[in-house]
């Protein structure tokens, strides 16, 4: 059914229907929403269930409804309101009826921007709170004093304000600082969702210097925080500290590579400097060792996705080294240990060390010659294990014949 069939068959039962959220706020900020959310109002479940009998229902604490509308499936939600029994997200008592109003569902949301409605059948704009002007303005700021009480929003805030490039309020800072107590407590996958969001946005580093502006980065990424105040030598990096080189390179890469996977491992790269000892500054020796310690350590905390860690890791392990490399034995098998994520390791590795040595200027085509080196090509009375040895010799020497013409020549 169309968007217009939905709001008349909600009108004919009563009630009425309007988009809300994030496809309301990106209407005023002139881009096309990926998703569009939409909220009923003056309508019993029941009723509601009845009349779209084809609606996948879902949700835990409160019913929500995918709906076909305009051919994708959309979200449909009853009006509710929250008051705050608890601790965390789960310290909620939620009430939907039919008696709950649209305002009254608004004001439960966290920030202005969000806090918006579209009235579908006449078009109104539902805005008590000035969301509408917050965007104009490019403002973060918390719908009301309920922000404190579920404390991720205050990491929504930081994401909201690196996806969108808006500035917190002051006064959403300050809400945002009085949700660390309880967000120490949090489940950690909560914040794991919004590191991977921020992640996603064009300048990750906002959402970090968001949360340290609210005190926050401390509780949320105690690694990073650590990286502050640890300084190195300023020949290499003028940018500053181990914190401020960190943010730079996230979002040096954020420019040419779209992978969360990747952005993370560049946040890890020198994620090992916030453990150097302090009679050991400027310097940080054998920070990659201390980096892997590091990212095991968070990986307990909070559970990376395999692929993530593994990656970080192999970045962690070889950002150092790579660019030094000399001998073909150690190149080989670098190259062969990168498999799918040679350009992902090379956008790193670039921006890191202001370049790529040769080799890895020329990783791919490298590698594809390398992988045709294989054991069909061993003599026939290598076996078992000497094949192995063979293969891995035989590549060595190809890799050797290669790089000879990518050497200036005369």
């Amino acid at each position: 059914m169309t968007e217009l069939d939905f709001a008349k068959k909600v009108h004919e039962l009563g009630g009425k229907a309007y988009l809300v959220g994030g496809a309301v706020r990106d209407k005023f900020r002139g881009v096309k929403a990926h998703d569009k959310d939409y909220c009923v109002a003056g309508v019993d479940e029941m009723t509601f269930a009845e009349a779209f009998p084809n609606a996948a229902k879902f949700g835990k604490s409160f019913p929500v409804y995918s709906v076909d509308i305009d051919e994708k499936f959309c979200e449909v939600a009853f009006a509710r309101t929250e008051r705050k029994v608890g601790t965390g997200y789960r310290g909620f008592e939620i009430l939907f009826s039919p008696d709950v109003t649209i305002e009254q569902d608004l004001f439960r949301r966290d920030t202005t921007i969000n806090a918006m409605a579209i009235e579908l059948l006449s078009g109104e704009l539902i805005d008590p709170f000035g969301g509408r002007e917050d965007v104009i303005n490019k403002k973060i700021r918390a719908v009301s004093e309920h922000f404190t009480d579920d404390p991720v929003r205050a990491l929504r805030a930081a994401r909201q304000s690196a996806q969108f490039g808006f500035e917190i309020c002051a006064e959403t800072i300050e809400a945002m600082r009085r949700c660390g107590r309880e967000l120490a407590d949090e489940p950690t996958e909560r914040i794991f969702d919004e590191l991977e969001t921020a992640l996603k946005t064009n300048k990750p580093s906002i959402f970090f210097r968001s949360l340290e502006r609210a005190n926050l980065l401390e509780i949320t990424f105690p690694e990073l925080a650590r990286l502050r105040g640890k300084v190195q030598p300023t020949i290499y990096h003028p940018e500053g500290d181990a914190y401020e080189h960190t943010l730079k390179i996230v979002d040096d890469v954020a420019k040419v590579n779209p992978k969360p996977v990747v952005r993370f491992a560049a946040l890890m790269h020198d994620i090992g400097k916030g453990t150097t000892p302090e009679e050991m500054l400027p310097h940080h020796y054998q920070h990659e060792k201390r980096g892997l310690e590091v990212l095991s350590q968070m990986n307990q905390r909070m559970i990376l996705p395999n692929e993530w860690k593994k990656f970080a890791a192999l970045v962690i392990r070889e950002h150092m080294r790579a660019p030094r490399l000399s001998k073909a034995g150690k190149i080989v098998d670098l190259l062969l240990s990168l498999k799918s994520a040679v350009k992902d390791f090379c956008d790193i590795i670039r921006l890191d060390n202001h370049g790529l040595p040769p080799y890895l200027e020329h990783a791919q085509e490298i590698i594809d010659e390398l992988l045709k080196v294989s054991g069909k090509d061993a003599p026939p009375e290598l076996k078992g294990a000497q094949v192995g040895k063979w293969i891995h010799s035989a590549r060595i020497r190809r890799f050797v014949e290669i790089f000879r013409s990518y050497e200036p020549k005369g």
